[in-house]
């Protein structure tokens, strides 16, 4: 995945994420706004075959970089505890 940062700011990050579409980015921006320090996430595809880019800002001094990975990692164990369950159904 390769991803190039727009803008970055102590509360406020955008960045483009290449090749992905919106069934990754729904998941993401759901997943950020879990978060109570995160104010906005949302994502844009400006046209049918551009990257998406990811807008987020945060408060209570919580690095917008920081509540993007801690929820990749929050989406990872649920992929993780759904292959683990799969594995134990067999």
């Amino acid at each position: 995945m390769e991803i190039k940062i727009l803008e970055l700011e102590k509360d406020r990050a955008r960045l483009l994420i290449a090749g992905e579409g919106n069934t990754f980015m729904n998941a993401l921006t759901e997943e950020i706004l879990t978060d109570p320090a995160v104010d906005v996430a949302r994502y844009r595809i400006k046209y049918q075959f551009s990257d998406p880019e990811l807008f987020i800002t945060t408060k209570e001094g919580k690095s917008p970089i920081a509540a993007i990975r801690e929820a990749c990692g929050r989406l990872s164990g649920f992929c993780d505890k759904l292959l683990k369950d799969l594995d134990a159904a067999q």
